[in-house]
């Protein structure tokens, strides 16, 4: 068995920690993120030679570099990155096109990069994998409550293992949740398993322009592609989808809400570090903040260094539509964190003015940022950590910690770690234009233009 993991979100639910730049797969909760949880559960089922990962340009190097810190490697055509997002039934598409060009026969599990599940699951997942060779397979989970951000699915006649599917539902209001819990119908997971053979021959029937794009093993062209789910694209036509329970702890961890379920709460039913005075209820995340709650009860209070967010636990659904605010007026407080993540390390504005920018730059061992030059800025490089491979108008030079160079203006400039450990630089811009589009590359490792 194949596993597919689709790790293109930007999981707009949980601004300000995930930003369309560092979304919440890639952010790391405990010590690793959920998108490492998620390759370290299909390396145990498939291998790490067996996963496939479809994410976007934008987060290809992430993918890559959080792999590499489990210590695993991936195939270069095991990493599929869109050249824009099409939602989940063309990006299922891409990497079952890929799966069958390696084995014709193979089926896959497709795992949201984003969830957390419990490893009693994958023994059901195993056992699941007979009907994929006759039916498009979607597993559910038994609802712990009525819950309105998640769509349901209705059991019909069983089979084997698990049943025929009767009818998808939407995410419904409370009260019709309720009646969905009540009745037996399973909460929608988002994780399927597919036989390559079943899943282009229902692909061919109701998706026909999609089966055609991905007909070959050729690259389509996604700007032709329609952009749908495999819900509404697939499932919801098929006469062929079963449903498996899966009897493990399950979560989408979606909105600020679930982050609170899924947590421990104290006696007063509060979670996160803070003092807690006559409050109940409440959900607080402020890293390296002192944070005292007093009299208040079921709120959510979100703290990072440019951005708060203080909501009723009640209301966490709507913070996306917060974010689709800030993205009207073209705000990058909804695209970056302060800590920007590039393929060759990172960088965090520490101080910024309209002329100058404070940045500490981190530069992985063995990698070097692009050659490049600046029409409008100038930049002061100090040596903190490590040591730096500085080109300067085509001279290299060795700077150690504690020495310093300058940048002038139309310079063409390289930075290089050449050692084993992390360089760290403070980089002190100066200019009347600072943003990151005044960038001229020459060269680049990682194909960017």
């Amino acid at each position: 068995m194949k596993s597919i993991i689709l790790a293109g979100g930007v999981g707009t639910r949980l601004w300000p920690l995930s930003r369309e730049y560092y979304p919440k797969q890639f952010i790391q909760l405990d010590g690793h993120s959920l998108f490492q949880r998620t390759f370290e559960r299909a390396a145990r089922l498939s291998g790490s030679d067996g996963i496939y990962v479809v994410t976007n340009e934008i987060h290809h190097y992430l993918v890559r570099n959080q792999i590499e810190e489990l210590g695993y490697s991936l195939p270069d055509d095991h990493l599929l990155a869109e050249p824009a997002g099409k939602n989940t039934l063309p990006a299922i598409a891409w990497a079952m096109q890929r799966v069958r060009a390696d084995d014709s026969t193979a089926s896959a599990v497709i795992f949201p990069s984003d969830h957390l599940l419990g490893d009693a699951a994958l023994d059901q997942i195993r056992a699941a994998e007979p009907l994929a060779g006759k039916y498009l397979v979607t597993f559910g989970v038994r609802p712990t409550s009525p819950h309105t951000g998640y769509g349901y699915i209705k059991p019909g006649n069983p089979l084997s293992v698990g049943s025929i599917v009767d009818a998808f539902k939407e995410k419904p209001d409370e009260k019709t949740a309720g009646e969905y819990v009540k009745s037996g119908y399973l909460w929608n997971s988002g994780i399927f398993l597919l036989s390559a053979g079943c899943f282009f021959e229902e692909l061919k029937l109701y998706s026909p322009s999609l089966f055609s794009a991905f007909s070959s093993n050729n690259t389509p062209d996604y700007a032709s592609l329609e952009s749908i789910s495999i819900d509404y694209g697939l499932l919801e036509h098929s006469h062929n989808v079963a449903v498996v329970p899966l009897d493990a702890d399950w979560s989408d961890l979606g909105t600020f809400k679930a982050l609170y379920d899924f947590e421990q709460h104290d006696a007063e039913g509060n979670v996160g570090k803070a003092e807690y005075l006559s409050a109940k209820n409440n959900y607080v995340y402020a890293s390296g903040k002192h944070v005292g709650l007093i009299g208040v009860h079921d709120l959510v209070v979100v703290d990072t260094t440019d951005a708060l967010l203080i909501c009723d636990n009640k209301h966490t659904e709507q913070v996306k539509k917060l974010v689709n605010h800030y993205n009207k007026t073209a705000d990058p407080i909804t695209r970056f964190h302060r800590q920007v993540h590039r393929p060759w390390g990172s960088y965090t504005v520490l101080e910024e003015s309209v002329v100058y920018k404070i940045k500490r730059v981190t530069v992985r061992p063995s990698q070097k940022l692009s050659l490049q030059l600046h029409h409008h800025r100038s930049e002061h490089w100090v040596v903190v950590s490590g040591t730096a491979e500085v080109e300067l108008d085509g001279e290299t030079r060795l700077l150690r910690k504690g020495e310093s160079t300058f940048v002038r203006s139309g310079m063409k400039h390289r930075l290089r770690n050449p050692g084993v450990i992390p360089l760290e630089v403070i980089e002190v811009q100066l200019g009347e234009y600072l943003e990151e589009d005044d960038i001229v590359r020459f060269e680049d490792d990682y194909g960017r233009k």
